[in-house]
């Protein structure tokens, strides 16, 4: 029975993709399948970049503290993500001044937050771009409608019919993808800011812990 009904759903779907002008929908599914590679690549890179934080700072301090700043530096070093890269740059400087030490950690840390935005900007643009496909194709199949009336010199819905059923599909279908990528989208900001704050409460942790192995 489900696979009859799966079967169905996706005849449906094949129906009114070929009725929605396979051109235009065409463009609208290519701006779906390329919208969602960029959105599983940024879920993916931002999954591994995800640690506990809060143990590698406290692993840090211990070693620190231990006068160990070489083992430190290889723990950050070997640990993936941001909130590492961060730690360790402020390491290799652990003998210069704090404010240096701030400079370092705040433009490095700049760096590594353009990393993890990067590629959002094309996500942002197949989300406009697949409702404006859909739009796009309401505007066209408006004129075939329009011009199936000039042909004919009549009204009737049979013959607006078509030109106004490939209108209203490609826009649905638009609108859909829009929401699908929006959805991944809003996702992929959410681990973004995660990460952020991360970076930031790290950066504050290992400025305490410079400054209290440089007051001893």
């Amino acid at each position: 029975m489900i696979i009859l009904q799966q079967e169905g759903m996706h005849q449906l779907l094949k129906d009114m993709f070929v009725e929605g002008s396979v051109g235009f929908m065409s463009l609208v599914a290519i701006a779906l399948i390329l919208g969602l590679a960029f959105c599983i690549e940024r879920i993916l890179y931002l999954s591994l970049s995800e640690i506990n934080a809060k143990k590698l700072l406290a692993d840090v301090e211990t070693k620190v503290e231990a006068g160990d700043i070489e083992g430190a530096k290889t723990l950050c070093r070997n640990t993936r993500g941001p909130v590492a890269s961060i730690c360790y740059q402020g390491l290799l400087r652990i003998n210069e001044k704090m404010d240096d030490i701030e400079r370092s950690i705040m433009s490095y840390g700049g760096v590594q937050i353009a990393k993890l935005e990067k590629g959002c900007s094309w996500i942002t643009l197949f989300i406009a771009i697949a409702p404006s496909l859909g739009f796009l194709g309401t505007v066209i199949g408006m004129v075939m409608a329009f011009d199936q009336i000039e042909e004919a010199g009549d009204i009737s819905p049979t013959i607006v019919a078509a030109g106004m059923k490939v209108a209203l599909i490609t826009t649905i279908f638009g609108i859909v993808v829009a929401l699908i990528l929006q959805l991944f989208y809003n996702f992929i900001l959410s681990k973004i800011e995660h990460l952020k704050s991360q970076m930031e409460e790290s950066a504050i942790s290992l400025m305490d812990i410079i400054l209290k192995v440089k007051s001893v």
